[in-house]
């Protein structure tokens, strides 16, 4: 366990201060995506490039925080006299408490948060590819004939011109 004085107290200070804008950063960032999701999922496309803007405005946000933090551990890391800037995890071993914990506890929300983040983003790539695919089968049925399935569950090409709809389907 390491002894502190006022600077470096300060840096620890300043770390967890900027871990709790990371948490936000990606708080907001997991927002935008659901945000993105719900209007996929209605079929809102008008709304696709603002929700997008909003995405990379989160994102430009989060990569800020992360440049300032990575920084803020340099000068920690320089202070403990540690070749290279720890990890998150390396530094809440190394921390004196009660920061040791704290940075403990921002570790695992960060890791709970960034795994919600790409379930989203999973997600809303599965939701937007569905909805290209379905675009483009729309248009292809208007100028080319399209693959569907027979009675039989075969792939088979159906000519271009009026089609029965199943409602139920």
């Amino acid at each position: 366990m390491l002894t502190t004085t006022g600077s470096k107290t300060m840096g620890f200070s300043e770390v967890s201060t900027l871990l709790w804008r990371e948490r936000e950063a990606l708080q907001l960032l997991l927002f935008k995506l659901v945000e993105e999701q719900l209007i996929v999922s209605a079929g809102h496309t008008r709304w696709l490039a603002q929700a997008n803007d909003e995405i990379e405005a989160a994102l430009d946000n989060l990569r800020g925080t992360e440049v300032l933090r990575a920084a803020e551990v340099d000068v920690i890391a320089d202070e403990l006299g540690l070749p290279a800037p720890p990890t998150l995890a390396e530094l809440a071993t190394l921390a004196p408490e009660p920061w040791g914990t704290l940075f403990g506890e921002h570790r695992q929300a960060l890791l709970k948060l960034v795994a919600e983040v790409e379930g989203a983003t999973g997600h809303n790539r599965a939701l937007l590819a569905a909805g290209a695919r379905a675009v483009r089968q729309t248009l292809l049925s208007v100028t080319e004939s399209v693959q569907t399935y027979d009675s039989q569950g075969s792939a088979a090409a159906t000519p271009n011109g009026p089609m029965l709809m199943d409602e139920q389907a």
